[in-house]
């Protein structure tokens, strides 16, 4: 086990929610507190685990099994302040990895930029922005798809025929609205800001978030596999975009994206899979679907965790987890801790009990 270099978490996201149960003075005073790197420099301030009163005793056990489970990068963030961060198994600070489908996470944000700026709605039929026939439904079918309906999965397109997401394979299974289904259908929505920005989806989004947060990409960030376009990036790259997330869309005193769009990505966005919002995963509900399956749970997403808790989950156990509550930021970057899974597996629970251990 190689040691912690240096004595700081690394980027598992915890965001401070701006959902209804925290009260305003205290979303004032974690507002005030809040520190963000700058921007075109690798300094990073860091909190130090004493000064937290957390259990220094249970970091190395922590660091243990991340690297027993095929981690590459870890980091915790508190009010912005690196407290955790740890390379492992063959990886450095520097390293580029793909973000697989927590980078969903980044459509939904670029999605909502462009709705602040006026140059779409997501209420609007995708149609209206791709023209008709960008999939094989009957006309009428296809005009029922809004983009609110690509970014809650609940495109009414059947998921079982694969990657591609070109008019032939995008089949009609149910009405939009009316079936929840994890499906790549969502990059259609690159393909809606491309057209309603005028501009290249690497364009808009190196313009728009990227470059205003520090962030960082290969080459540009996208790299297309399987039909899909997959972000890469260095891990503090991905705690900065937690720390967005977390900061209710501001970075210091510039508002990215708006709260009131962040608020409705991060709640249940539709009445079948309460645990999903605009591509974000949301824990503390009572019921939750997971991809492939038609099929739903009891209980919460990750019990051992918050229930204020909400992630970006990507194939592999990529992570980034937002947590209002304990004003945290969290990020786990390798390969799948066991079955690989598109999304959460039994790695997050186990993992929250050692952050628990760490943390309470």
């Amino acid at each position: 086990m190689k040691k912690l270099p240096y004595f700081f978490p690394i980027a598992f996201i915890l965001f401070f929610n701006c959902s209804s149960n925290d009260d305003t003075s205290n979303q004032d005073s974690i507002s005030d507190a809040l520190y963000f790197p700058p921007i075109n420099s690798n300094v990073w301030e860091t909190k130090s685990i004493t000064d937290l009163s957390w259990n220094e005793n249970q970091l190395q056990p922590l660091l243990d099994f991340l690297e027993s489970q095929n981690t590459k990068s870890f980091m915790i963030l508190h009010e912005g302040k690196i407290v955790v961060e740890s390379y492992m198994n063959d990886h450095e600070e520097t390293s580029l990895w793909y973000w697989a489908s927590a980078g969903k996470t980044l459509t939904s944000t670029i999605s909502g930029i462009a709705q602040d700026e006026g140059l779409l709605d997501i209420n609007d039929e995708v149609s209206d922005y791709l023209g008709t026939g960008w999939t094989s439904a009957s006309l009428d079918k296809e005009n029922l798809i809004t983009c609110k309906h690509l970014l809650s999965m609940t495109s009414g397109l059947d998921d079982s025929l694969g990657n591609d997401v070109s008019p032939e394979n995008l089949q009609y299974i149910a009405d939009a609205g009316t079936r929840w289904a994890y499906h790549n259908v969502y990059v259609k929505m690159q393909d809606v800001v491309t057209v309603a920005s005028n501009q290249t989806w690497n364009s808009y989004f190196n313009t728009k978030l990227r470059d205003k947060i520090g962030m960082s990409g290969f080459p540009n960030g996208w790299l297309a596999s399987n039909n899909v376009n997959v972000y890469w990036s260095d891990t503090r790259s991905m705690a900065r975009f937690g720390l967005l997330i977390y900061a209710k869309g501001k970075w210091e005193n510039t508002q990215i994206i708006s709260e009131s769009f962040l608020n409705d990505a991060t709640n249940t966005s539709q009445d079948i899979n309460k645990s999903y919002g605009y591509l974000w995963w949301l824990n503390g509900k009572d019921s939750y679907h997971l991809p492939s399956l038609q099929f739903e749970f009891d209980g919460e997403l990750i019990p051992n965790a918050p229930s204020d808790l909400y992630a970006a989950l990507g194939k592999n156990d990529q992570k980034i987890y937002v947590v209002p509550s304990k004003k945290l930021v969290i990020v786990r970057m390798g390969n799948a801790a066991n079955d690989s899974t598109f999304g959460l597996s039994t790695f997050d629970n186990d993992l929250w009990e050692k952050i628990n251990a760490l943390t309470d």
